[in-house]
Formats: C-alpha cells, structure tokens, sequence
C-alpha cells in the first residue's frame, strides 16, 4: 500500500543591499559646470567608505550563516580613467576573494547589469560606476540550475545630470532550481526608489513576467517599498497578488533594514524601514528570519557599518515535498 509523505528539503536563503558606498543623487539637478566637483565629492565618499575593508564584515555574516543562494544589489564597479592609465573595483571580485579567503566557495548564477555612467571629475579622470544584481550560490550544495534570465525593465526613471537626461536603469535575474529533486524559481530585483509610480510599474512588470510561473518562488531584493509603512503600494501590490512576507512568519526583532548615514560612519543604527524583503509563493514552510549587519559587532575596525542596509535571510526554508513510500 502506497501513502503519501512529507519530506523536507532544507536551505538557506540571504539577500542584501551592499551598498556602492556614495550617495549619487547629488549628480541630480547638475549643471555641466557642477558635475566635476560633485563627481569628486561623490568618489571620495566611495573612497571612504572602503568597500574592502566593508567585504570582510559582509563575508563574515555570510560565513556565520552559510546561505546556500544569495541575492545581492548594488553590486558596483568603480573605475577611474586618465590619458595613460585605468584603475578599477570591483565589488563582485573582492567579495568572491574574502569569501574564498575565509573558507567559502560561492559562484556567480545571474548577474544583470543596470545604469552605467562615466564622468569627469575636478582633477581631470573620468569617473565610473556600473550598478549591477546578482545572484550567488554556495558551490557543492546539491544545486542544479537553468533557465537563467537577466533583464532590464522597460520602465525606468530618467533624472537630469548636467543637464542632459539619464536613465537610471534597473532591471532583475531569476533562476530556476533543482534541489534534492524540487524545482522552484528564484527572482532578485531592486526596484526603483525615487519614483512610485516608475516602482509599481516596474513591480507589475515582474508579476506579468518572470513572477507569473506555476513553479513554487522566492522573490527577493531591496523593492524601496516601506512593507512597515502606511503608503506601501508596490508591497501590497505584491502581496495582493498572492506572495507572502516571510517576516510576517518567522521575523524575529524588527526587520528594518535601511538606512544608516551614506558615510557608514553613524555610532548608533540609523535603520527604520524594512525594504529589503524575501516573499514567497508556493509549498515553503519558513522556520526562522533575521536581519544581519546591523548590530554594533558588526562594524568594521574603523567603524563603518557593513552596508547602508542590513542583510535579511530566511534560515530554515523548507520545501515539502509529497513523496510516495510502501
């Protein structure tokens, strides 16, 4: 005789905003003539808050908790261009290295790459940054993965810098996962902050797309939409459509996790929203929430929190499957 029987598959999911380490929307509003003093301004902020020293703060929560998908934003690369020479970082590269350093072994699964710009500064480089999202996945964890996608959204924020039009284009990647023999799909976006209505759009845009699946989903990144607050209309408009806050089940403490000051230099957490969410849909049982990066141990020797955000991760999720024993 044949019955039915729950089995309970178990990993651990993170995602987090690392941060590019400046504030850029004092390049709003620019006139030409500004922009090299701005763009100096905003380098120097990069320069100090220290994104090598920040990956070994990062690295060490991911350590402490070994999640086996993590979806980062803000995953930058800085570059400073002369005549004769061509420096860059690269967060994703430095990351990796600690993670490797400390023992880990995690790879690249999706990445898409959003806006990019370049621009001169006051001493004569040229300035660049490119904004990207990534997927990671801890390596030799029994994961198997295709239907990889990596787009930009067709909605996007167009602000003036010096003067001319930018876009500031966003977009998502997801994946589809095989673990232990159930297959869900995994979606990681950071929507838009500045714009209500550019957020929804692009928040409507993921359920038409690559959110509308019969596969069970985990749907994380920083969606910019206060899930605390009383004007939450992209939040609410995900969870009307059928996704369920893992916070509401397991959080434990707050779950804020935006924002500390842009120099990461605050003594005391700044953090007040929660937008920085993992939703789900589909046959997951959570255990257990909570946020990383945002206690006082966390900080870097100089003092520098990790990031802007905190991290949030899922530890226990658990998919049920039904499975057939005589």
């Amino acid at each position: 005789m044949k019955n039915k029987k729950n089995k309970q598959k178990k990993f651990t999911i993170m995602t987090w905003n690392i941060y590019f380490g400046a504030d850029l929307e004092p390049l709003i509003g620019t006139t030409p003539e500004e922009v090299p003093q701005v763009t100096t301004e905003i380098f120097n902020q990069f320069e100090q808050t220290n994104f090598r020293e920040r990956a070994k703060s990062i690295s060490q929560q991911i350590k402490d908790i070994e999640p086996h998908l993590i979806g980062l934003q803000e995953v930058a690369l800085w570059t400073v261009r002369s005549l004769t020479t061509k420096n860059e970082t690269n967060f994703l590269t430095i990351l990796l290295e600690e993670l490797k350093r400390m023992g880990l072994d995690y790879g690249v699964v999706a990445i898409n790459h959003n806006f990019s710009s370049e621009l001169p500064s006051s001493t004569g480089d040229l300035i660049g940054i490119l904004d990207r999202d990534v997927i990671l996945a801890k390596r030799n964890a029994g994961l198997c993965f295709c239907n990889i996608q990596e787009e930009a959204f067709s909605n996007n924020l167009v602000v003036p810098v010096g003067d001319v039009p930018f876009t500031v284009l966003r977009g998502w990647s997801s994946v589809d996962i095989c673990f232990q023999g159930q297959k869900f799909r995994l979606l990681n976006t950071h929507l838009e902050g500045n714009s209500v209505d550019v957020q929804v759009a692009q928040a409507k845009g993921l359920l038409s797309g690559p959110a509308n699946t019969t596969l069970p989903i985990l749907f994380i990144g920083d969606f910019n939409s206060n899930a605390e607050g009383a004007l939450k209309p992209t939040y609410d408009l995900l969870i009307n459509s059928g996704f369920t806050d893992v916070w509401n089940i397991s959080g434990v403490g707050s779950g804020f996790t935006a924002f500390q000051a842009r120099d990461l230099l605050n003594p005391i957490s700044t953090l007040n929203e929660r937008i920085d969410l993992i939703l789900f849909k589909g046959n997951f049982n959570i255990k257990l929430s909570n946020t990383v990066g945002d206690k006082q141990e966390d900080r870097t020797l100089s003092g520098l929190w990790p990031s802007d955000h905190a991290g949030v991760f899922s530890e226990c999720i658990q998919i049920i499957i039904n499975e057939e024993v005589v």
